[in-house]
């Protein structure tokens, strides 16, 4: 094996950054938004890429059917540190052209950016993973552990290719997880809040509407004065581990950086709660006898479940009117990787190396692919490159040194799990 060492293949990087950018736009060309376009185009490129760097690569069916296929792919010994990169190839739609300036399937680079939908999320993340791969294995590193990489095409609109991986056993055993959704370099994503779908149902009595105000009782008006209460879910509390509090207190400090709202330090470690869906009636002249709304609960870590079903049921009371019933789906719960382990302070000094600033570890206010490894007790985050603005709306773009300097990170990190000195 050869013996090539960290400062050499940091080197490679930077040498060849040009075919990283590259490497970009053409991933960003291929017009794949789920679930508008097909998906295969982007599957033969990724797959075609690997190939052509000494990488076999699987195409493997998963939960989504033929239209949403996963890639796997595999490299180094089975003995050693485990590895897995994950990333999704798909996009969301660019909604009206109008609303864009410049094409947004072109991945033109002007301005030190790289312009096009995907760009940051999470093309440029995924060409990161797939070039940093493709020059250790073309370096013949001795690599004590392995990589295997995880690509969904279906991230965007349901999410399950992933989740497949995992229930597959594809992950088992993983000591770290590296999923390349776009965070920026100030943050490392070590953590997420659960998931609650709450229905609120309210039954009333039909009538003709031109009476409505005298007789039968309105489904609406009665769902309305309900979720006039519904922000009260936010005062619910997440209960977090001595262990967690520096962890606790960077995601309150990127919040409040990243949302310009005072009370924004509370999204990290309290509930939040956000009427989605509102449904009901039939006919304009008829009082509605039944009226739904359905709600997206984040839980924060160590939220109980007992702790929202009382807020809800107090909520329900305190707005004064009857007949309006709760239902639960529990999807997720709040889960994180320790800060301390060796994934995170690895990245962590690699980031702060390559980037001269400070980099704190912290919990996204959101939820993502990376709670289905930590389900499993993988370590896990989350890093890649991103500017924020741009994400699925109009004028995606990526700054070209966030990426490179991504692959530098990415790269000295797998050197020193997987024993490359």
């Amino acid at each position: 094996m050869s013996t090539v060492t960290k400062e050499e293949l940091h080197k490679k990087i930077l040498d060849r950054k040009d075919e990283l950018v590259s490497l970009c736009q053409d991933l960003i060309r291929i017009k794949n938004q789920s679930p508008l376009d097909p998906q295969e185009p982007a599957v033969d490129f990724v797959r075609g890429y690997l190939a052509s760097h000494g990488i076999e690569s699987q195409r493997l069916v998963a939960y989504a059917g033929e239209d949403y296929p996963v890639i796997y792919a595999h490299i180094g010994s089975d003995e050693g540190f485990r590895v897995v990169l994950n990333g999704h190839v798909d996009v969301v739609p660019v909604g009206n052209l109008s609303g864009w300036d410049f094409d947004p399937f072109g991945a033109e680079v002007f301005d030190g950016k790289i312009h096009g939908r995907g760009a940051s999320d999470m093309k440029c993340g995924l060409a990161v993973l797939l070039f940093s791969m493709a020059l250790l294995n073309e370096s013949g590193a001795n690599l004590r552990g392995d990589i295997r990489l995880h690509v969904a095409t279906d991230e965007e609109i349901a999410g399950t290719g992933t989740k497949w991986f995992c229930d597959n056993g594809y992950a088992d055993g993983a000591d770290a997880v590296m999923v390349g959704e776009p965070t920026g370099h100030d943050t490392i994503e070590i953590g997420q809040k659960g998931i609650l779908h709450l229905t609120l149902t309210a039954h009333g009595t039909p009538g003709h509407g031109s009476t409505g105000n005298y007789k039968g009782d309105n489904a609406i008006t009665k769902l309305a004065r309900v979720i006039l209460h519904i922000d009260e879910l936010t005062s619910v509390p997440g209960h977090y581990l001595p262990s967690q509090a520096r962890a606790v207190a960077n995601s309150r400090t990127i919040a409040e950086r990243t949302i310009d709202n005072p009370l924004v330090g509370n999204v990290i470690d309290h509930c939040s709660a956000n009427v989605g869906i509102i449904e009901g009636g039939g006919k304009i002249n008829q009082v509605p006898d039944q009226a739904s709304c359905k709600v997206d609960v984040r839980l924060p870590y160590g939220c109980k479940h007992e702790d929202v079903v009382a807020a809800v049921d107090r909520i329900i009371e305190e707005s004064g009117v009857t007949g309006v019933e709760a239902g639960y789906e529990w999807i997720a719960e709040g889960n994180y990787t320790d800060d301390t382990c060796l994934l995170v302070t690895s990245l962590k000094d690699n980031i702060e190396s390559v980037w001269g600033e400070e980099c704190l570890p912290a919990y996204q206010w959101a939820s993502s692919d990376a709670a289905h490894y930590r389900a499993l007790g993988c370590p896990t985050i989350q890093f890649g490159p991103a500017n924020n603005a741009g994400i699925h709306g109009y004028n995606e773009d990526v700054d070209v040194e966030d990426v490179v300097h991504a692959a530098e990170i990415y790269m000295l990190t797998l050197c020193e799990m997987l024993g490359i000195e």
